[in-house]
């Protein structure tokens, strides 16, 4: 974003240059804000302010980028609460990120209190303190200004904002946070009550727990534990003990310490005891997870290792699948919870644990069953939240089965009605009264699962399928496994071309709800037909794609892309076939195609060339656009967020970056919209291109990287394809221009000479197993 100032939020400062306090400097910067870092002046050292100093220079270098763009560090300013108070007053929003100590929060508060400004924003990141406490003794117009922000790590990533609002904060000043870290952040905010650990990490912290007491009771290893609360569950494949590697071992005694001295006596996470003692013996140790020397796994000689709960002893890990997990992936969640093995049995006293709880506090922790949900999947990566799951497996079945164990049965599960319904094709959610209310989804929001709701498809196949979006307006969805493009793809693409002008509509968005828009084409296709020699059939789906995008490109409607997520190689191409792009700003686009020894030949090279050749920032002469091409193509690069797709020549200056990903759909629907009204598609581009000259000038530099050990034999060969495609075919003459569909063709000559090559085969065959490069 370059600016924000509809928002009414301009600058940021933060108070504590921690992990989470530098990261939510860095997500600020990413939104366009000026932001101001402090932390406790550095006596004795060069600089007050070194050590605020030291986490901008950090961020700079994290993994995963906490910035979106390196040059964005360049909107952070830093300085110390003693010196700059002054300059923390001049923020518009002042967030508070220290210690989780409820004195030391009101020490600064009282020092910031003074120098407030009118309308000035202040908040806490607190996790576990509550908002009355924050502001005990603290005058009415602190307490109005004050509001509590619960940013999840890392703050780049993490989609969840859990805002808490006290009795005397200002509505007009929680709206306009709320405002700002929707649009601005990329946020989705959820308006919690002031209770110990708000939504997330009360119902969070009940899993993990739960699954470490009954792990430990039950005698599971950690691998299967893993195996079994992990994917089958829905929930991150890390599981539940690597999620506590990741998040660290010493987290986990602090943060029940916290939620025990403010949670009622009766509360079921005080019923579940205290931490096993292992716990504290492994963070005596150090071994507090990955950032310590390990936790309940560990990396030894390169060898990965897993604790034994009982001894705590490691051995080898040996990622066991235990039948319970197997009957998950045939049967869903009921089935790994009704299976009788060990292993089920333990998902079923971890998962029913945990799902009643989240329905005994719902009502006093949110809005609804909705919010819980959300944040859930927000927070803590689950593919469903925890009435979602009660759904799929039947709340009577579940009520039914804690009857049956002689447990308390949650008066929100009793009658066993589901949470959700659709009504006339919304969606609905049951309220605290017993009645079905409509799921509001804030202004500017458009979620394609609600279109879905609503009707069925305009025309839909395995792999693609067709939506109406309102207003003249089209969406195509890609739905295959990760959402890799395949001759069904391209029919229903195809069939967009056709269908839209006839039924009249004025546009079409090519968006999808999954995780990632496309990893580009299916190479298992590829790896079939170059095996059964059918070099005709490889050559008719190149072509296949080919003609397809160019239709989409001409077509006699805008095409507005809008992908989040993963848009590689094929994925890519189609987005290099739009009129427009409206992009989530964590999309990571690239053309990736010669990590599997070929080249993009579905017209990325050729769209490629002629978006850098057309770009108004492009340098003279005909190398530039050609070298930029190469690079990007041949290095398989990806861009790290939206941002640097731009830098790499995969969007335009004139497209959009939205930061958050609900509002993409919603947004790409208005630029067809205004795109629409004496709409032509653009005119063919003219390339001017080197020949021969332009290609011995990049095989040259590639043959350079080959002596240094850079580059393998076939990367040589493959960019030599790439080359020859690039610099338009040894009959170029850059004084005789060429058009797209020359470089197409050479495109798919390319391909199908590299397809013939056991290297080629090899790395897609490679590929396909182990979802990473192979070097040849």
């Amino acid at each position: 974003m370059d600016g924000v100032a509809p928002l009414g939020i301009n600058s940021v400062g933060i108070i504590g240059a921690g992990v989470m306090g530098a990261g939510i400097a860095a997500q600020a910067a990413n939104a366009g804000a000026k932001v101001l870092l402090v932390d406790v002046a550095s006596e004795g050292s060069a600089s007050r302010n070194a050590i605020a100093e030291a986490a901008r220079t950090r961020l700079a270098k994290s993994e995963p980028a906490a910035l979106m763009h390196p040059g964005f560090l360049s909107r952070i300013a830093t300085g110390n609460i003693e010196d700059d108070l002054g300059r923390l007053a001049e923020c518009d929003w002042i967030i508070e990120a220290v210690v989780e100590k409820a004195e030391v929060k009101r020490a600064i508060y009282r020092r910031l209190e003074p120098v407030l400004r009118p309308g000035v924003a202040v908040s806490s990141n607190t996790s576990t303190v509550p908002l009355a406490a924050l502001t005990e003794g603290l005058p009415e117009r602190f307490r109005r200004a004050f509001l509590i922000t619960h940013f999840f790590n890392p703050p780049r990533y993490m989609r969840l904002l859990e805002v808490v609002a006290g009795p005397d904060s200002d509505p007009e000043t929680v709206a306009r946070v709320s405002a700002f870290a929707d649009r601005a952040l990329g946020k989705s905010v959820i308006q919690c009550k002031d209770t110990p650990g708000f939504i997330a990490n009360r119902i969070g912290t009940f899993w993990l727990h739960a699954a470490l007491i009954e792990a430990v009771r039950r005698g599971i290893g950690v691998e299967a534990a893993d195996a079994v609360l992990g994917r089958p569950a829905g929930v991150p494949k890390t599981g539940v003990f690597g999620l506590l590697d990741l998040i660290g071992l010493d987290l986990l005694p602090h943060v029940l310490t916290s939620l025990r001295a403010a949670l009622p006596a009766d509360d079921a996470l005080l019923g579940l005891g205290p931490a096993p003692e292992l716990v504290g013996r492994l963070i005596a140790a150090g071994a507090t997870g990955r950032k310590g020397t390990g936790g309940f796994y560990r990396l030894k000689d390169g060898a990965k290792e897993v604790i034994d709960l009982a001894t705590g002893d490691y051995a080898l890990a040996r990622r066991p699948v235990p039948p319970a997990a197997k009957a998950a992936r045939r049967g869903g969640l009921r089935a790994l919870l009704a299976h009788s093995s060990h292993e089920g049995r333990f998902a079923f006293a971890v998962l029913s644990a945990t799902l009643a709880y989240a329905a005994k506090v719902m009502p006093d922790i949110a809005a609804d069953a909705e919010a819980v949900d959300r944040a859930m999947r927000l927070g803590y990566g689950w593919k469903q939240g925890p009435f979602e799951m009660i759904d799929a497996l039947g709340a009577g079945w579940l009520a039914e089965r804690l009857r049956a164990e002689g447990r308390t049965v949650p008066p929100a599960l009793a009658d066993g009605r589901p949470f959700y319904r659709t009504d006339a094709g919304r969606l609905s959610v049951l309220d605290r009264n017993g009645a079905y209310r409509a799921v509001e989804r804030p202004p500017g929001v458009l979620l394609l699962a609600d279109v879905k709701r609503a009707g069925p498809p305009l025309a839909a196949n395995r792999s693609a399928s067709l939506w109406d979006l309102g207003d003249g307006v089209a969406c195509l969805e890609f739905h295959s496994k990760m959402n890799a493009l395949d001759p069904w793809s391209l029919a229903m693409a195809n069939r967009a071309v056709r269908m839209l002008p006839a039924k009249g509509f004025k546009g079409l968005v090519v968006h999808n709800d999954g995780a990632n828009f496309s990893v580009g084409a299916n190479i298992a296709l590829l790896r079939v037909a170059a095996a059964l020699r059918l070099w005709p059939a490889i050559g008719w789906l190149l072509r296949r794609g080919q003609t397809v995008f160019s239709r989409l490109k001409l077509a006699p409607f805008p095409v507005v892309g809008a992908p989040s997520g993963l848009a590689l190689g094929g994925g890519c191409e189609v987005l290099l076939h739009c009129d427009a792009l409206v992009v989530h700003a964590e999309t990571y686009i690239g053309l990736v195609e010669t990590a599997v020894g070929i080249v993009p030949s579905w017209g990325g090279c050729a769209a490629l060339l002629a978006q850098l050749a057309t770009a108004p920032e492009r340098q003279g002469g005909p190398m530039p656009p050609v070298i930029k091409a190469f690079e990007a193509i041949a290095t398989a690069k990806v861009s790290k967020s939206a941002e640097e797709a731009r830098d790499l020549g995969f969007l335009r200056f004139s497209d959009s970056i939205v930061m958050n990903r609900d509002r993409v759909l919603a947004e790409a629907k208005a630029r067809v919209l205004a795109m629409a009204k004496g709409y032509a598609p653009s005119p063919p581009v003219k390339l001017a291109l080197p020949g021969p000259s332009g290609e011995a000038a990049l095989e040259l530099a590639v043959r350079d990287y080959a002596r240094k050990g850079v580059a393998s034999p076939h990367d040589v060969t493959v960019a030599g394809e790439l080359a020859h495609v690039l610099t338009g075919g040894s009959s170029a003459d850059v004084i005789v221009p060429v058009d797209e569909k020359t470089v197409r063709d050479l495109e798919r000559a390319a391909v199908l000479r590299l397809a013939r090559t056991p290297q080629t085969r090899a790395r897609v065959a490679h590929m396909l197993k182990t979802g990473k490069p192979l070097r040849n």
